[in-house]
């Protein structure tokens, strides 16, 4: 009963031991924070502490209205937050989200959260959103809905 006992306790303080230690840096303030490049604009769509909190969400609902009901505007595009937030290279071209430079990556690295907005569109401004760059199948595929969208018509 007692060799449980100690063990239970030796396990206990090794627990808060090893606990301390993975959390000393942070409350110490060791542990550095991502710096993300400051966007070209006067002002963001949004104040900062908001843009942190929520930009996914006006993401997604950007994109839901664009995708579902036809609506663009520039406001709110990923478009428009890569051309603002562009990070130049060594080279003075944009970065694209390959390098841990990026502007997107500099938090979502940290977060580790994974990017899949550039799975589909460009991470540099200006650039050609990877389905435009589709050799030829996308465009064929357009071309039939259309034709079969025609034929609806009548």
């Amino acid at each position: 009963m007692i060799g449980r006992a100690v063990r239970n306790g030796l396990a206990a303080a090794a627990f808060a031991a090893v606990t301390a230690v993975a959390v000393w840096p942070a409350l110490a303030g060791d542990v550095p924070l991502p710096s993300p490049a400051k966007g070209k604009g006067e002002a963001c769509v949004a104040d900062t502490a908001f843009m942190r909190r929520n930009h996914m969400s006006m993401l997604v609902h950007q994109r839901d209205a664009t995708m579902h009901e036809g609506i663009r505007t520039q406001q709110y595009s990923l478009k428009e937050c890569i051309s603002c937030h562009a990070v130049e290279g060594a080279d003075a071209k944009p970065v694209s989200i390959e390098s841990p430079d990026h502007f997107c990556r500099s938090c979502h690295d940290y977060a580790a959260v994974t990017i899949d907005c550039f799975d589909c569109h460009t991470s540099t401004p200006g650039g050609a959103d990877k389905a435009a760059e589709a050799d030829g199948a996308g465009a064929d595929a357009v071309a039939q809905l259309s034709d079969y969208a025609k034929g609806l018509d009548r």
